[in-house]
């Protein structure tokens, strides 16, 4: 390249530096999906009668270029968008950021004045104790002359141990401070250096003046998970049934006091219909060696699930300020209140929505494998919420009680909660001496069991309860089981469940028994 074409080249690319224009941009309002979110920018700038080039910096590295959206209001023509990666500039370090920085260089300066404090202080312990012969060697001192050197030096001495160990304290807590801020500021910093994106907005404008764009993109590193609290305040009024959303979000830029918007939508999977492709069939080859080699050494690594921390945050009031939209293909939850969702590796939750759902309370209980007597809510009219699968805790009279899941594209229209154990219902099972027996008769083996279950209820309220227990189901021709009574319970061959449901008064009594024979060939042992 000539002088001439260097010349130009310069030229041109000040020119282009010069029309260049840097715009202020606020996040407005964010619209959070499952997986990945959409930001919204409000963007101003001057510029000038013709052609503009307006550029967006500070934004996530992570955002999708191809979900850039622009729109210019008045009569400015967008003419194009582009997207750009930028160096982090030291001079532009957020606020916290610097405030952070600044704080560790002055605990760093103060570290170094107590560790040089320290060394100064052993140098005058090394000088004392190897002067330590007082006077010349045909040098007669008296006796308080030499009392008033000795008691100089045990003060002086005590003196310095005193400074030494004050100096090892402080400087045992600025290492400790320091390696706390170190440790913020590398977590931050690590979120601030993704902040290393930029875009170009190309504008053709009629006169010069401020100009009003909005900006939206995409971004990953995003999203929000449906949590539920289960509520109930006794055994006889409905169920509240908190619905909340876990946020996440670690891309780089707080979104502070924006706008936010919930969406049950997920981009991450895709809106297009999947295509069926030819179904071939055809005879099976046994593998060539090569094939086989090939396959055993190329095998797939699974990737392991990150790990998430909680922080949940108490906004008690904000569902009464979300609204639920039914669109089309998805559920919104638009939140009235302005939000701060600060860029973080620990997610917030957030109360959306709260409902009062009728619910009937009942007991049950398997006395095989726990004595304890379990209250449980069986909620009705869960449906309409449009609930999706999540976590929920569980809590009864105040207390925590335990976690279940809610998946309602499994539950049936009656959704039950254990609400937790209540050791006012006494109950016990014991086996029945009498009926057990073990008899051979001819080629077989005939074994009998039975049990009782007996109940007390010593709550001053009746209060019904399901009992539960089973017989063996067999599994082979030659091993017959035979329910010799049933005790009144209902019976299913297939799982050989028995459930009684049963009503008792404060303070009533009931027992229920069940006995069951077991054949099978004399010679062979069973699982029994």
């Amino acid at each position: 390249m000539g002088k001439f074409g260097i010349t130009a080249f310069l030229i041109t690319n000040l020119v282009m530096a010069q029309t260049e224009k840097t715009a202020e941009s606020d996040i407005s309002r964010v619209t959070v999906f499952l997986n990945r979110a959409q930001v919204t920018r409000q963007v101003k700038a001057r510029v000038e009668a013709g052609k503009n080039t307006v550029v967006v910096r500070g934004l996530p590295a992570a955002l999708d270029p191809q979900s850039l959206q622009v729109r210019a209001e008045g009569k400015a023509v967008l003419l194009g968008v582009g997207h750009r990666h930028s160096f982090i500039n030291e001079l532009l370090l957020p606020p916290e950021l610097k405030k952070l920085k600044d704080s560790i260089n002055f605990y760093n300066r103060q570290l170094m004045l107590e560790q040089q404090n320290r060394e100064v202080l052993n140098k005058e312990e090394q000088m004392l104790l190897a002067n330590q012969r007082i006077g010349g060697a045909n040098q007669n001192l008296s006796v308080s002359e030499l009392k008033g050197m000795a008691d100089y030096f045990r003060s002086r001495l005590t003196e310095i141990t005193l400074l030494r160990l004050k100096t090892d304290e402080k400087t045992a807590w600025l290492k400790e401070r320091l390696e706390k801020l170190n440790r913020q500021y590398s977590a931050q910093n690590e979120l601030y250096k993704r902040n290393t994106s930029e875009v170009v907005i190309s504008l053709l404008t009629e006169t010069a003046g401020p100009a009003e764009l909005e900006l939206s993109y995409v971004v990953n590193n995003a999203g929000w998970q449906p949590v539920y609290d289960i509520r109930a305040l006794n055994a006889g009024g409905p169920v509240q049934l908190h619905y909340r959303a876990r946020v996440h979000q670690s891309t780089g830029e707080d979104w502070k006091q924006v706008k936010l918007k919930l969406s049950t939508a997920n981009p991450a999977s895709g809106g297009v219909k999947p295509e069926l492709d030819v179904w071939y069939l055809d005879f099976l080859y046994p593998p060539t060696p090569r094939a086989a080699a090939a396959k055993n050494v190329r095998g797939d690594v699974a990737e392991a699930p990150d790990e998430e921390v909680l922080l949940v945050s108490d906004e008690a009031t904000l569902a009464n300020y979300t609204q639920a939209v039914q669109t089309s293909l998805n559920t919104e939850f638009d939140i009235g209140l302005p939000y701060t969702v600060t860029s973080s590796t620990q997610p917030v939750t957030i109360d959306i929505q709260r409902f009062d759902v009728p619910a009937t309370y009942r007991y049950a209980a398997v006395p095989l494998l726990d004595n304890d007597a379990f209250l449980q809510a069986h909620i009705t009219g869960w449906e309409e919420y449009n609930l999706m699968p999540g976590e929920a805790q569980v809590f009864f009279e105040g207390t925590y009680v335990g976690k279940t899941y809610i998946n309602p594209g499994q539950t049936t229209d009656t959704l039950s909660v254990s609400m937790g154990r209540d050791p006012r219902l006494i109950i016990k099972r014991e086996q029945r001496k009498d009926f057990t027996t073990r008899k051979t008769m001819g080629s077989n083996i005939r074994q009998s069991k039975a049990w009782n279950i007996s109940l007390r209820n010593t709550r001053t309220v009746p209060v019904t309860i399901m009992v539960e227990d089973h017989v063996p189901v067999s599994r082979n021709s030659q091993i017959e089981v035979t329910l010799i009574d049933s005790g009144g319970a209902r019976y299913n061959k297939e799982t050989g469940k028995l459930s009684w449901e049963l009503t008792l008064q404060p303070n009533e009594s009931k027992t229920v028994g069940f006995a069951y024979e077991v054949k099978y060939p004399k010679g062979r042992q069973i699982n029994y």
